[in-house]
């Protein structure tokens, strides 16, 4: 039994596609769903970050665009007929696509928080529309291909099998091959332009094209030309960050390394002893007095960043030998070609992530371990828990030092947490801050230091002092007040970005 004649008022049955021709419709706009979505995720994270939160508004918004755009797909094949339909509607996702990215970029800065509400707005701008409309193409296909009520399964798996495999496969070649060779730009303007480009040369098919409303096409078609005339913020695209290098306009040959929202590091091109950030003060003033002066140490580098106490290590400490542990390859490019990068005697730098090449570090062979990685504005969480902490204490030498960098705001519930699942491992343990900041008054960046002998906190104390340094060091007492009825992290859990930003009521 054949589906040939509808019911009344029902548009005139339309021929199929092609199978081949429909499965290849469904495969190209189910994957480019999923390159649109995983790309938005470096699209906005100039402006808002890498976290969860960033993660999960793009994520739902993709999810709802979906929903929505395969409800109305099917609605729109039923009223009007697909045949019609699918080419224009390819069109005017193509044209919507290329317009996204000017929007996000003129968005972008006026948006830039990492404000959950404001994260969802730019998620929604970065995927909404081109996951509309891209989605509504598989319900169109699959009615157009329903003639036969007994093979109605058949089809519809076929199809929804082939555009599952599509989503898998853009996932994949985008996360593994696309990001890391490509500007995301060209990403987006690629997807818009196949789409159109698809769109366009099905409507040269009998019967493939119904005009589309002439405010879509007009809006498309700015998205085509505004590209030009918003460029990116990055100067480069790394495999995981928005990258750029800002001179310091104080000092000629200061360089800033900004990540996505975030300043991570300052070089100073002729002079590797300088060190102008409190955090990075604390960490060397750490590392001066950890052995006796000019003694070269084994120190172990979690993140790389621009590779500021490596450098500082190596001049002070001849002899030293520095390990870095760094997963985003793009930053050590970006190292060597604008923050003055060489090779360095004893220094090793390896392409993994810091868990990871935690495991294959010798038990107490270290001096110092320097925790400063960082995904946005967090470390990421599984270099936060308890398990990583013991591995740490693992490779530290008996009377070695762990220092990490960690960044929170009030009410400062993570660098609690932190300091209380340190302590829990270490022995003696304090932490490096602002006065007010350990007082949790303001936030900002703190140092936790530990190690299984006691702490030189005088010693430390002293080379801020040198160095005119406002820091303090709080330990004793007053650092068990500051972890005092924290939660211990752990690879069950460790809900690190919901800590740093907790959701506004």
């Amino acid at each position: 039994m054949t589906t040939s004649d509808g019911p009344p008022g029902a548009p005139a049955a339309e021929p199929s596609l092609h199978p081949r021709l429909a499965a290849a419709l469904v495969f190209f706009a189910s994957g480019a769903v999923l390159v649109i979505e995983v790309v938005a995720l470096r699209l906005v994270a100039p402006y808002v970050g890498v976290t969860l939160q960033t993660s999960s508004a793009v994520i739902g918004v993709a999810l709802a665009a979906i929903a929505l755009g395969a409800w109305t797909g099917g609605r729109l094949a039923d009223l009007a007929g697909p045949r019609r339909l699918i080419a224009p509607n390819l069109v005017v996702a193509g044209l919507v696509t290329c317009l996204t990215l000017p929007l996000v970029r003129l968005a972008g800065p006026i948006l830039a928080s990492s404000d959950p509400v404001t994260v969802t707005l730019l998620a929604f701008i970065a995927v909404f529309a081109p996951c509309v409309f891209l989605a509504a193409v598989p319900p169109m296909v699959v009615k157009l291909q329903l003639r036969d009520l007994h093979r109605t399964g058949t089809v519809v798996g076929r199809l929804s099998g082939i555009g599952t495999l599509g989503a898998i496969l853009a996932t994949f070649l985008t996360g593994f091959v696309l990001l890391a060779a490509v500007p995301t730009s060209l990403i987006f303007l690629a997807v818009g332009g196949a789409a159109v480009v698809v769109g366009l040369v099905l409507g040269l098919t009998p019967g493939g094209w119904r005009r589309p409303p002439a405010t879509l096409v007009v809006l498309g078609l700015l998205g085509l030309l505004l590209p030009p005339f918003t460029p990116s913020p990055c100067g480069i695209e790394t495999a995981y960050h928005c990258a750029r290098v800002v001179q310091d306009p104080a000092r000629t040959t200061g360089r800033l390394l900004v990540l996505d929202t975030l300043v991570h590091s300052y070089v100073d091109l002729s002079d590797p002893t300088y060190l102008q950030f409190p955090y990075i003060q604390a960490i060397g003033s750490v590392a001066d007095v950890v052995r006796p002066a000019g003694q070269p140490l084994r120190v172990l580098h979690l993140g790389a960043g621009g590779l500021t106490m490596p450098r500082y290590l190596a001049a002070t400490r001849p002899g030293t030998q520095s390990r870095v542990l760094e997963v985003d390859p793009g930053i050590l490019r970006l190292d060597r070609a604008q923050l003055g990068l060489r090779d360095l005697p004893g220094l090793r730098i390896d392409l993994v992530d810091g868990r990871v090449g935690l495991t294959e570090e010798p038990s107490n062979g270290r001096d110092l371990v320097v925790g400063d990685a960082f995904g946005g504005l967090a470390v990421p969480w599984q270099l936060t828990t308890r398990e990583e902490v013991r591995e740490i204490a693992r490779v530290l030498r008996p009377d070695g030092i762990y220092a990490v960098n960690v960044i929170d705001f009030p009410p400062n519930r993570f660098v609690h947490a932190e300091a209380a699942t340190i302590a829990a491992v270490f022995p003696q343990v304090a932490v490096v801050a602002e006065a007010t900041s350990v007082q949790g008054t303001t936030g900002g960046n703190y140092v936790v230091l530990a190690s299984a002998a006691p702490l030189p906190i005088a010693a430390v104390a002293d080379r801020l002092g040198q160095r005119g340094s406002s820091l303090e060091v709080a330990s004793g007492p007053d650092f068990n007040r500051f972890a005092s009825g924290a939660p211990i992290l752990t690879d069950d859990y460790a809900p690190v970005d919901q800590m740093i930003t907790p959701i506004r009521r």
